[in-house]
């Protein structure tokens, strides 16, 4: 049994001709007329009722023809998934991002994606900061990632924004109504952040401005994630340097203030391995390039 004879058998059966059916399908007519003889003897059993004035389906052959357009329908199926993989349509795409500045560029880019190619999954990987990011790029257990520049050798990147930073208090803090606050002004505050083996860009942009302002600051708690660190500034634990993104997020007892000297804190940016060879990376970067222009960095 093979499958050129479930495709002369489905011929047969909606010609009910097999001359008309040897046309459709490309062959001679001594040809179809083999493959059908050949399906009947391995099934044992006749599927057409043939005379000098007509053709018609056995019982036989009516039972059969469900399971041979299920068949048939299969092994379309299978060529067009073949084909898509092929071309990059099908697969999957692994990304690591920490911090909600992630949250909103994957958002859309997942969007644009199941909408494009709805072959290709994103695997996404939450909690993955710039730092680890950029290495499990590098070392091939990322596709792609949440960065930011300057990237590990072999890094192509792709920079999307310059992030702002901004501090995120208590409700009930001295600076919650202000304006505008500079970093010489939290000298004497508990900070929450991340913890540095993340490789955070706000946690680095935090030590920078303090060390710009003359003090080492004082970290009274680290936190794994965007959230809960707000939580702890709502739970007046201490205050914290966020960027400017999470300002959609509205946690009881968190005031977002302006800082003075939050402006392109750092770059971010997608970035994935150059010599990667998965199509349906090499299609996720068409489509990000597509929807996202390329920003100019100011560093």
């Amino acid at each position: 049994m093979e499958l050129r004879h479930f495709s002369a058998f489905l011929a047969v059966a909606q010609e009910l001709h097999f001359g008309r059916a040897a046309e459709t399908l490309h062959i001679a007519q001594p040809a179809l007329s083999q493959m059908i003889r050949a399906l009947e003897k391995d099934l044992d059993v006749a599927l057409f009722e043939r005379t000098t004035r007509r053709v018609r389906l056995t019982s036989s052959g009516e039972a059969l023809l469900e399971p041979a357009r299920a068949i048939q329908a299969q092994v379309e199926g299978a060529r067009r998934i073949a084909r898509a993989a092929k071309e990059g349509e099908v697969g999957r795409v692994r990304i690591g991002f920490g911090g909600t500045s992630g949250y909103s560029i994957l958002s859309l880019l997942a969007r644009e994606v199941a909408h494009r190619q709805p072959g290709i999954s994103l695997e996404m990987h939450p909690q993955t900061y710039s730092g680890e990011s950029a290495l499990a790029v590098r070392d091939g257990t990322m596709d792609m990632g949440i960065i930011s520049p300057p990237a590990p050798a072999g890094i192509a990147v792709h920079v999307i924004r310059q992030e702002r930073v901004m501090v995120a208090v208590p409700t009930s803090h001295e600076l919650a109504g202000a304006k505008s606050v500079s970093m010489a002004d939290l000298k004497e505050q508990p900070f929450i952040t991340y913890a540095p083996s993340h490789g955070s860009q706000v946690r680095e942009a935090m030590m920078r401005l303090a060390d710009q302002a003359g003090y080492l600051p004082h970290i009274a708690q680290e936190a794994p994630d965007p959230y809960s660190l707000l939580a702890l500034v709502g739970a007046q634990v201490g205050i914290a340097i966020v960027v400017e993104s999470s300002n959609h997020i509205r946690i009881d007892g968190v005031t977002y203030v302006r800082l003075a000297e939050g402006g392109d804190a750092f770059t971010l940016a997608l970035g994935w391995r150059r010599n990667n060879p998965s199509k349906a990376l090499a299609r996720v970067v068409e489509i990000v390039q597509e929807i996202i222009p390329a920003a100019r960095t100011s560093r």
